[in-house]
Formats: structure tokens, sequence, C-alpha cells
């Protein structure tokens, strides 16, 4: 098969001129989320993040790729919308690896690469040759961050994990969940966000230290350690003090105990599925809430101090409930935020991407090849001098195959043509998802 080849031309810069990561470039093996989402984040700043997938198993070395959910009317392989969100701004090249020459290009693009990140199951990039002593050989001073579920080093290493084991080996899902009722968990992958986050910051520290000494490095992360991080103060408290998790004897997972205070929670309020967050930290919040609420029952001395708040949560919250269903959630909230007391409406998804507008700002639109225009997630920081920036969507398999190879690899179009060429697609080099052939 031979794939049409275009003029190699730059792909359109998605980031700022002054991009604090410009002139930085990651060759990536990363999937999912707790990979990907971590090289988003470099390529946002300006870092050229150059994707490598497997065209033999048309992209499935990232599972998200052509799943759901979906944007548009857009199907197939280049339209899972989690996958491109989480690698909207990088480019995309395919080598088949078990193919030798795919292996020399590899080295090459490996060469001029400051970082190799991935996220496989331990073991994979040394089945693969690039292991990092491998990659040492290729450049010594690489840097070189795995991350996986259990890590690449220590008594784990064999183990396999998606999200629920993650949870589950951190701690997360015992402290979540009804009184009575067995460990929920948490339904999103919240460990995979900050294993990225830390693979993000990872990557940064091991850079800046090669800037400063000429030393590359291999770092190892693992997703059960970057989940344990968030148990916070519960795990010191259940340690130091034999206090069980939050979740026994709790009947609303929602209120504070450290520091304590009450009311503290989440009620609904008028119409479908509308809810309110309410803080009431002390006692002077409480009389100026009491005021607002103007029942009798709120202006009764027992509700004036702490204690007796908390010494009769259950039955003050069964009351503010009473008060709440009754209430528009937006305007309460208003109400409450401008006397001086924490309040917030529960924003669903698409209020939050919307018509919020703050957080609005956090969802860009960008263009993608094929699935058209879409929102993705952009970076909840902002920076004066050297601001983020997300215009590109994700890559289509092997979508710079033509760039990478040719511009940056130096490989001449007659010789990029031989490598799409092949009796079957198995034992090709290198592909992209024809648009003709």
């Amino acid at each position: 098969m031979v794939q049409r080849v275009s003029t190699v031309t730059e792909p359109n810069r998605q980031t700022a001129e002054s991009s604090a990561l410009d002139g930085i470039r990651i060759c990536d093996f990363t999937g999912q989320l707790a990979g990907a989402g971590a090289t988003k984040i470099l390529a946002a700043f300006g870092a050229e993040v150059i994707r490598v997938e497997d065209p033999v198993h048309r992209g499935k070395w990232d599972i998200l790729r052509g799943v759901p959910p979906w944007v548009g009317d857009a199907r197939g392989l280049e339209a899972g919308g989690a996958f491109n969100n989480h690698n909207a701004g990088k480019l995309g090249v395919t080598l088949n690896l078990r193919d030798a020459r795919a292996k020399e290009l590899l080295r090459e693009l490996v060469a001029v690469s400051d970082a190799v990140t991935e996220n496989f199951a331990a073991g994979v990039m040394e089945r693969l040759g690039f292991g990092y002593e491998d990659l040492r050989q290729i450049r010594e001073d690489v840097v070189y961050v795995s991350n996986n579920g259990f890590g690449a080093t220590g008594p784990y290493t064999s183990f396999k994990s998606w999200g629920p084991i993650a949870q589950a080996v951190s701690g997360l899902t015992y402290t979540s969940g009804l009184p009575d009722l067995p460990p929920a968990g948490w339904g999103y992958s919240f460990m995979d966000h900050t294993g990225g986050y830390y693979m993000a910051t990872a990557v940064l520290m091991a850079l800046l230290h090669r800037r400063r000494t000429g030393e590359g490095q291999w770092v190892d992360l693992a997703c059960i350690e970057a989940a344990g991080t968030l148990n916070g103060v519960a795990t010191l408290d259940a340690t130091v003090n034999q206090r069980p998790m939050r979740r026994q004897g709790m009947p609303n997972s929602n209120r504070s105990q450290s520091p304590r205070m009450a009311p503290h929670g989440i009620w609904p309020t008028k119409g479908h599925d509308n809810w309110i967050a309410i803080a009431v930290r002390d006692d002077q919040e409480w009389k100026i809430f009491s005021e607002i609420i103007g029942e009798t029952w709120s202006r009764e001395d027992r509700w004036t101090y702490l204690e007796a708040r908390l010494h009769d949560e259950d039955e003050l919250e069964r009351l503010l409930t009473t008060w709440t269903v009754n209430q528009n959630r937006q305007e309460l909230a208003q109400e409450l935020i401008d006397a001086g007391v924490p309040a917030a409406p529960v924003l669903k998804p698409q209020e939050r991407i919307e018509f919020d507008q703050r957080t609005s700002e956090l969802w860009v639109t960008v263009e993608h090849t094929e699935a058209g225009q879409s929102k993705v997630e952009g970076l909840p920081v902002r920076m004066s001098e050297t601001p983020w920036s997300v215009t590109r969507g994700a890559a289509c398999l092997g979508e710079h195959n033509q760039y990478v190879f040719g511009e940056i690899l130096g490989l001449g179009n007659a010789e990029i043509c031989l490598l799409y060429t092949s009796p079957s697609p198995r034992d090709a080099t290198l592909s992209r998802m024809p648009s003709s052939a």
C-alpha cells in the first residue's frame, strides 16, 4: 500500500510565541489519562510532544481511541472524545516496532528528543528494546519517565492495574461509601489525574536537573502512590489516633471532620436534581444564615453554638432540607455569598462548561482533522508572561508522519513512500490510516 504523501509542512503552531517550554521535544508513548494528561500539559506550554503509536493494532496502545463519549456525528478510531481531549496539542506518528527499520527511526527520534515518556505496564519498554539502559545508549542524558499502576520497581511490578484496582490498593475505595454498605469507590479516576500532574512535574524537574548538571535520569512513578496522597489527613488520623475513616457511621459523608463545622454539606433545592453546597464555619456565620432562613426553628437557641449543632446534626440537616428544597439554588447561593456565608450551586457539567464565567475559560475549541471542532480541557492556571495554549486537536493515527520523518529526521519523500509500501498492513514499517490509497 502506498499512502498519498502530502507536502512537508510544519504543523500549525499551537502555543504562544513566549511559550515556557519552547524548544523541548518529548518522544511520547503515553496513553489513557495518567500519562497522556501529563504530556498534554507539557504540549500546552510549548513542548513539541510527538506521540508514537502502533499501526498494526490500529492505535490500541491507548484503549480510549475511538470509544465514547463522541462529539457530534463523528464515530470510529479518530472520534473518541476522551482520547481527543487528553491528546490535544500533540503530534502523532506511527511505527511498527516489530520492524527493524522502524526501530532505527525510533532511535533517531529519541536521539533528538529531550525526554521519553510512557505508562505501559512494567517491562514493556524493555521488551521493545527501549528500556532506560537502551535509551541511554542512544542519548546519554535522556530523561526517561515511566508511570504505571504499581511502578517499574518494587515488589508489585508484575501487578496489572486499572482505575478500581489503584483506588482499592491506595485506600481511596474504603473511604468512599455509605454506612453499612460495601465500599463504593470513586466513579472517576481522580488518581489518574493526580498521577498525570506528578508526571508532568517530574519531567520538568528532571529536565531542570539536566540543565544544571548535564545528567539525565529515570523517573519511576506509580499511580497507587499518587492516589495514596489523596487520602490526606485521614490516613494520619487512622494511624496515629486509631480513628476509623469517615465512612463508618456517617450518614452524610459531606460533613466536615477537621475542622468541625455544622451545617456543612450538600442540600436539595427546587427543581429536578438541583443542589446547593453550604459551609457554615462558625457561630457568627450561623447567626447570619439563620436570619436568611427566617423560620422559627432556625432562631431557636439550641442551634446558636457549634457544640449543640454537632450534637443534633441529623436533626439540623433534616430541618434545613425541608427549607432548601423550596429554594432556587442560584438565588440562594448568591444571597449567602453576599452575606459572607460560603455557598455555591452544585453545577452540572454543561453548566460548568457553558455558563459559568470563570470555569468556562478552561474549555477551548480545537480543530480536529476528522472530527471537526470540539471543546477540550485547558489548564487551570493563568500566567502573565508564558500562557498556555491549546488550539490543535489530537492527532489522527500517523497524521504527522510526513513532518516528523521528513522534516525532523531528514528522510526523503521516496524513502517515506517505501515505508508505507508493504504486502500487508501487518508488515508495514509505518502507516497512516489513508484518506485515499
